[in-house]
Protein backbone atom coordinates (compact mmCIF):
# COMPACT_ATOMS: atom_id res chain seq x y z
CA UNK A 1 0.00 0.00 0.00
CA UNK A 2 1.28 3.47 -0.84
CA UNK A 3 2.24 5.70 2.11
CA UNK A 4 1.22 9.35 2.48
CA UNK A 5 3.94 11.93 3.02
CA UNK A 6 4.44 15.46 4.27
CA UNK A 7 6.90 17.38 2.13
CA UNK A 8 8.55 20.37 3.79
CA UNK A 9 10.30 23.28 2.17
CA UNK A 10 13.64 23.91 3.89
CA UNK A 11 14.52 27.60 4.16
CA UNK A 12 11.84 29.81 5.63
CA UNK A 13 9.54 26.89 6.43
CA UNK A 14 11.45 24.25 8.35
CA UNK A 15 14.55 26.36 9.09
CA UNK A 16 15.18 30.03 9.67
CA UNK A 17 15.65 31.64 6.28
CA UNK A 18 19.40 32.22 5.83
CA UNK A 19 20.32 32.60 2.13
CA UNK A 20 22.57 29.85 0.75
CA UNK A 21 23.00 28.35 4.22
CA UNK A 22 24.84 25.02 3.96
CA UNK A 23 26.69 25.37 7.27
CA UNK A 24 25.26 22.80 9.72
CA UNK A 25 26.23 24.86 12.77
CA UNK A 26 24.08 27.75 11.51
CA UNK A 27 20.97 25.67 10.82
CA UNK A 28 18.14 26.58 13.20
CA UNK A 29 14.57 25.30 13.28
CA UNK A 30 12.03 27.98 12.42
CA UNK A 31 9.35 28.97 14.97
CA UNK A 32 6.88 26.14 15.40
CA UNK A 33 9.04 23.61 13.54
CA UNK A 34 10.09 21.59 16.57
CA UNK A 35 6.50 21.16 17.71
CA UNK A 36 5.45 20.35 14.14
CA UNK A 37 8.00 17.57 13.75
CA UNK A 38 7.05 16.05 17.09
CA UNK A 39 3.38 16.10 16.12
CA UNK A 40 3.94 14.70 12.63
CA UNK A 41 6.11 11.94 14.06
CA UNK A 42 2.99 10.56 15.76
CA UNK A 43 1.24 10.20 12.41
CA UNK A 44 1.64 7.68 9.56
CA UNK A 45 3.36 10.18 7.25
CA UNK A 46 6.80 9.86 5.76
CA UNK A 47 8.65 13.17 6.10
CA UNK A 48 10.73 14.71 3.33
CA UNK A 49 12.55 17.98 2.72
CA UNK A 50 12.15 19.46 -0.78
CA UNK A 51 14.37 22.41 -1.59
CA UNK A 52 15.75 24.50 -4.44
CA UNK A 53 19.50 24.91 -3.91
CA UNK A 54 20.59 27.22 -6.75
CA UNK A 55 23.79 28.04 -4.88
CA UNK A 56 25.30 24.98 -6.58
CA UNK A 57 24.63 26.36 -10.08
CA UNK A 58 25.66 29.86 -8.99
CA UNK A 59 29.02 28.64 -7.67
CA UNK A 60 28.36 29.52 -4.03
CA UNK A 61 28.97 25.98 -2.76
CA UNK A 62 29.64 22.46 -4.00
CA UNK A 63 26.82 19.97 -4.40
CA UNK A 64 28.67 17.63 -2.03
CA UNK A 65 28.03 20.12 0.78
CA UNK A 66 24.37 19.14 0.73
CA UNK A 67 25.28 15.74 2.19
CA UNK A 68 26.25 17.45 5.45
CA UNK A 69 23.06 19.50 5.33
CA UNK A 70 20.98 16.34 5.00
CA UNK A 71 22.87 14.69 7.85
CA UNK A 72 22.21 17.69 10.11
CA UNK A 73 18.54 17.71 9.14
CA UNK A 74 18.30 14.03 10.05
CA UNK A 75 19.85 14.80 13.43
CA UNK A 76 17.44 17.68 14.03
CA UNK A 77 14.47 15.50 13.12
CA UNK A 78 15.67 12.78 15.49
CA UNK A 79 15.91 15.29 18.34
CA UNK A 80 12.19 15.94 17.81
CA UNK A 81 11.37 12.24 17.76
CA UNK A 82 10.86 12.27 13.98
CA UNK A 83 12.53 10.48 11.09
CA UNK A 84 13.71 12.21 7.94
CA UNK A 85 12.81 9.83 5.13
CA UNK A 86 14.77 11.81 2.54
CA UNK A 87 15.93 15.19 1.30
CA UNK A 88 15.59 16.14 -2.36
CA UNK A 89 17.55 19.05 -3.80
CA UNK A 90 17.38 20.94 -7.07
CA UNK A 91 20.92 22.24 -7.74
CA UNK A 92 19.99 23.93 -11.03
CA UNK A 93 19.46 27.52 -12.09
CA UNK A 94 18.99 28.67 -15.70
CA UNK A 95 21.21 31.70 -15.02
CA UNK A 96 23.92 29.74 -13.22
CA UNK A 97 27.60 29.61 -14.09
CA UNK A 98 28.58 26.07 -13.11
CA UNK A 99 28.12 23.28 -15.66
CA UNK A 100 26.12 21.05 -15.75
CA UNK A 101 23.83 22.80 -13.26
CA UNK A 102 23.40 26.03 -15.23
CA UNK A 103 20.30 24.84 -17.02
CA UNK A 104 16.53 24.71 -16.96
CA UNK A 105 15.15 21.53 -15.40
CA UNK A 106 11.99 19.78 -14.28
CA UNK A 107 12.96 19.70 -10.61
CA UNK A 108 13.29 23.38 -9.73
CA UNK A 109 10.15 24.49 -7.92
CA UNK A 110 7.50 25.43 -9.03
CA UNK A 111 8.07 22.33 -11.19
CA UNK A 112 6.96 19.15 -9.40
CA UNK A 113 9.91 16.95 -10.37
CA UNK A 114 11.39 16.44 -6.89
CA UNK A 115 8.06 15.36 -5.43
CA UNK A 116 7.38 12.99 -8.30
CA UNK A 117 10.82 11.47 -7.91
CA UNK A 118 10.32 10.99 -4.16
CA UNK A 119 6.96 9.35 -4.84
CA UNK A 120 8.52 6.89 -7.29
CA UNK A 121 11.45 6.03 -5.07
CA UNK A 122 9.47 5.66 -1.83
CA UNK A 123 6.08 4.44 -3.08
CA UNK A 124 4.17 7.47 -1.84
CA UNK A 125 0.49 8.28 -2.25
CA UNK A 126 0.62 11.86 -3.50
CA UNK A 127 -3.16 12.28 -3.30
CA UNK A 128 -2.96 11.75 0.48
CA UNK A 129 0.22 13.79 0.87
CA UNK A 130 0.86 17.42 1.73
CA UNK A 131 3.43 20.02 0.73
CA UNK A 132 4.05 22.86 3.17
CA UNK A 133 6.02 25.91 2.05
CA UNK A 134 6.41 29.63 2.56
CA UNK A 135 6.03 30.85 -1.04
CA UNK A 136 3.63 30.19 -3.90
CA UNK A 137 6.28 28.31 -5.90
CA UNK A 138 6.03 25.64 -3.18
CA UNK A 139 2.25 25.64 -3.47
CA UNK A 140 2.41 25.27 -7.24
CA UNK A 141 4.91 22.42 -7.07
CA UNK A 142 2.73 20.57 -4.59
CA UNK A 143 -0.48 21.14 -6.52
CA UNK A 144 1.11 20.05 -9.80
CA UNK A 145 2.31 16.86 -8.11
CA UNK A 146 -1.22 16.11 -6.90
CA UNK A 147 -0.66 16.94 -3.21
CA UNK A 148 -2.67 19.10 -0.92
CA UNK A 149 -0.80 22.25 -0.01
CA UNK A 150 -0.40 24.72 2.85
CA UNK A 151 1.13 28.17 2.54
CA UNK A 152 2.83 29.66 5.57
CA UNK A 153 1.79 33.29 5.92
CA UNK A 154 5.11 34.38 7.41
CA UNK A 155 5.92 37.24 5.07
CA UNK A 156 8.35 35.41 2.80
CA UNK A 157 6.14 35.51 -0.29
CA UNK A 158 6.61 38.97 -1.80
CA UNK A 159 5.67 38.61 -5.48
CA UNK A 160 2.21 37.02 -5.20
CA UNK A 161 2.13 35.87 -8.83
CA UNK A 162 -1.26 34.17 -8.95
CA UNK A 163 -2.51 31.30 -11.07
CA UNK A 164 -4.81 28.28 -10.90
CA UNK A 165 -2.04 26.04 -9.55
CA UNK A 166 -0.92 28.58 -6.96
CA UNK A 167 -3.90 28.41 -4.61
CA UNK A 168 -3.17 26.56 -1.34
CA UNK A 169 -5.67 24.26 0.29
CA UNK A 170 -4.99 26.07 3.57
CA UNK A 171 -2.84 28.76 5.16
CA UNK A 172 -1.04 28.76 8.49
CA UNK A 173 1.01 31.15 10.58
CA UNK A 174 3.84 28.70 11.16
CA UNK A 175 4.80 25.07 10.68
CA UNK A 176 3.17 23.91 13.90
CA UNK A 177 -0.18 25.32 12.85
CA UNK A 178 0.27 23.71 9.42
CA UNK A 179 1.01 20.34 11.03
CA UNK A 180 -2.14 20.64 13.11
CA UNK A 181 -4.16 21.16 9.92
CA UNK A 182 -2.58 18.06 8.38
CA UNK A 183 -3.36 15.96 11.45
CA UNK A 184 -6.96 17.17 11.71
CA UNK A 185 -7.59 16.37 8.04
CA UNK A 186 -5.99 12.93 8.40
CA UNK A 187 -8.05 12.11 11.48
CA UNK A 188 -11.24 13.31 9.78
CA UNK A 189 -10.51 11.17 6.73
CA UNK A 190 -9.78 8.17 8.94
CA UNK A 191 -13.05 8.70 10.82
CA UNK A 192 -15.02 8.87 7.60
CA UNK A 193 -13.42 5.67 6.34
CA UNK A 194 -14.16 3.86 9.61
CA UNK A 195 -17.82 4.90 9.54
CA UNK A 196 -18.47 3.57 6.05
CA UNK A 197 -20.37 0.25 5.92
CA UNK A 198 -18.22 -2.69 4.90
CA UNK A 199 -18.97 -4.26 1.50
CA UNK A 200 -21.34 -7.20 1.63
CA UNK A 201 -18.58 -9.71 0.98
CA UNK A 202 -16.49 -8.42 3.87
CA UNK A 203 -19.45 -8.54 6.27
CA UNK A 204 -20.09 -12.16 5.39
CA UNK A 205 -16.46 -13.04 6.00
CA UNK A 206 -16.42 -11.57 9.52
Amino acid sequence: MLQPAVFLDKDGTLLDDVPYNIEPTLMRLAPGAREALTLLASQPFALFVISNQPGVALGKFQRAALKDVEAELARMFAECGATLSGAYWCPHHPEGSVAPYATACDCRKPAPGLLLRAAREHRLDLARSWFIGDILDDVEAGNRAGCRTILLDNGHETEWIEGPQRVPAARAADLHEAAQIVVRQAEAAHGEAASRPAPAGEEAAQ
